[in-house]
């Protein structure tokens, strides 16, 4: 599986523009996400260690893909592909770390390399509620959300960095099954659907096992990416997180 996979794995996720747009602010990992307020009744998904095994669909590539995460502290992906393993990430509060087993290449930086790539404020909270189907807390702790009641739906709007961010939680499960992420100034669009929750083993809040990611960029046809996952567990063991750039790789600027 190629860079480009394992780079849509990270992308796909908050891809909002294209690299030619002015960088908007990005978040630091001294930046201290906001709490969730009284009024959001969206429970998150919570644990030590978790780790989930599964398949990744961009276009025609497909791949396996193994995640593992320690929380608040490192996210771990591998992908695959007939069984050989083509990409590695390694993400923590303050470094990413990417590496490219085909092409022999590897890239090392900062959260900072994936706002200038992605044109959109990224830290490690972002990714880890994106990746568990969490509520996703405004970057600022000053942002207050608009929350409202429509039935069975709770909707939490608020607006950051340019950005408008509105989240669906559904009532019954108290678990968010929609995000959607718009930049009016250049008509671009991100939306998550969380389906297929599952009650997983000693831990009371249901998780999503498919998360499906379309990103609208102006009037270009949309992108898809597509995560479904056959087994997740919590807590079952202490995880490690192996992460080695072999010899005679080239780093990637």
């Amino acid at each position: 599986m190629s860079n480009r996979l394992a780079l849509v794995l990270l992308s796909a996720l908050v891809l909002l523009g294209s690299c030619n747009r002015k960088l908007l602010p990005s978040a630091t990992k001294t930046s201290p996400a906001a709490p969730m307020p009284e009024a959001v009744r969206a429970a998150n998904v919570d644990f030590r260690f978790l780790t989930a095994k599964g398949k990744a669909q961009f276009g025609d590539q497909t791949g396996n893909i193994n995640l593992r995460i320690r929380k608040d502290s490192v996210i771990w992906i591998s992908a695959s592909l007939i069984g050989i393993e083509g990409g590695r990430i390694y993400i923590t509060r303050d470094s990413v770390q990417v590496l490219d087993k085909l092409h022999r290449e590897y890239y090392a930086g900062d959260f900072e390399y994936l706002s200038q790539r992605l044109n959109v404020p990224v830290n490690f909270e972002m990714l880890q509620a994106l990746l568990l189907g969490n509520y996703l807390a405004p970057i600022s702790p000053e942002t207050q959300p608009v929350v409202t009641t429509d039935g069975p739906v709770q909707r939490i709007r608020y607006e950051q960095a340019g950005l408008l961010i509105m989240q669906l939680v559904d009532l019954s499960r108290s678990r968010p099954q929609q995000l959607q992420v718009q930049a009016p100034a250049s008509n671009n669009e991100l939306t998550v659907d969380y389906s297929d929750f599952q009650t997983l083993e000693n831990n009371p809040q249901p998780f999503a096992f498919t998360t499906a990611v379309q990103v609208k960029q102006g009037t270009a046809a949309p992108s898809l990416l597509t995560l479904t996952y056959r087994a997740v567990d919590v807590d079952k063991e202490r995880l490690q997180f192996p992460f080695s750039v072999p010899k005679g790789y080239a780093r990637k600027k």
